[in-house]
């Protein structure tokens, strides 16, 4: 595939752990933190953005400035945590339908590591003893990170936001894992938009023209689910085709990172409201 060596080599996903216990606590921390509200891109046009930022980075630099000043959420703060002061730490307006879906997914973070990790992020990283896999496997469970769809009768599970938490906590060593490489890549909005505006996904004209005029495209219908999987399987094909060894998981993140330059911002992406992404 000429496309695969056309890219640039992407960067593999670290190996070492932080040395210090309570730094490594509040990195995983952050990256739990964040991943469990990383979503609402079909909302994100209706956000107050920062100046020159995305939907994604608002809420990012919200999450960041609230641990810079702070120092995380604990576990007990997350489980009841309310939406004037979420809202308040991310700039936005609490009425705002994502926030309220925000809240209740930090609550079931915050509940679920009490309940079985006795508050604590590296706990609950520790317990995957060293397999992203398994990590993902637990998320997946949870409602704050659960992400499935249904195509055909069958299940689809994509588990976008549960794999780019294992992900995360291993780029930023958090954690340790041996089997990165098993990760697919996190099914979005961004990735399959650039494989299409990059001549590598085609979609339906009729699809193409509902996604220009920024229409909805709803959750869990065929045409969405077949957006993320044929997705997910292109980066497969790229990482097979790579002329230098390659994951799925630095392939997505070439990607994302492309996706945010000039050609593909100005472009309209498919949107879906959903905790998925």
């Amino acid at each position: 595939m000429p496309y695969a060596a056309s890219l640039p080599v992407p960067r593999p996903v670290p190996t070492a752990l932080v040395d210090d216990a309570d730094e490594r606590e509040i990195r995983a921390a952050y990256w739990l933190t964040l991943d469990a509200i990383n979503f609402g891109s079909g909302w994100f046009p209706t956000l107050r953005k920062l100046p020159g930022l995305s939907g994604y980075a608002t809420i990012a630099t919200g999450v960041r400035r609230r641990f810079d000043l702070r120092g995380p959420w604990t576990a007990t703060e997350l489980g009841a945590i309310g939406r004037f002061e979420l809202a308040r730490v991310l700039r936005q307006d609490p009425g705002h339908e994502l926030i309220g879906l925000f809240a209740d997914s930090l609550h079931d973070l915050g509940e679920r590591l009490l309940s079985g990790f006795d508050g604590s992020f590296t706990a609950l990283v520790d317990s995957a003893g060293g397999s992203a896999v398994q990590l993902v496997d637990t998320l997946a469970r949870w409602p704050s990170f659960a992400d499935s769809s249904r195509y055909d009768g069958r299940s689809v599970p994509f588990l976008k936001r549960a794999q780019i938490a294992a992900a995360d906590l291993a780029r930023s060593g958090a954690a340790r894992f041996e089997d990165v490489a098993e990760l697919t890549m996190f099914a979005d909005n961004l990735v399959p938009h650039v494989l299409r505006l990059d001549g590598i996904l085609t979609l339906d004209p009729e699809l193409v023209a509902r996604i220009e005029r920024e229409e909805l495209i709803e959750h869990g219908s065929p045409e969405e689910v077949e957006i993320r999987a044929c997705a997910v399987h292109a980066v497969e094909l790229i990482v097979a085709a790579s002329p230098t060894p390659t994951t799925a998981v630095a392939v997505d993140q070439l990607l994302w990172h492309r996706g945010q330059g000039r050609m593909y911002k100005s472009r309209a992406r498919h949107r879906s409201r959903s905790s998925a992404y």
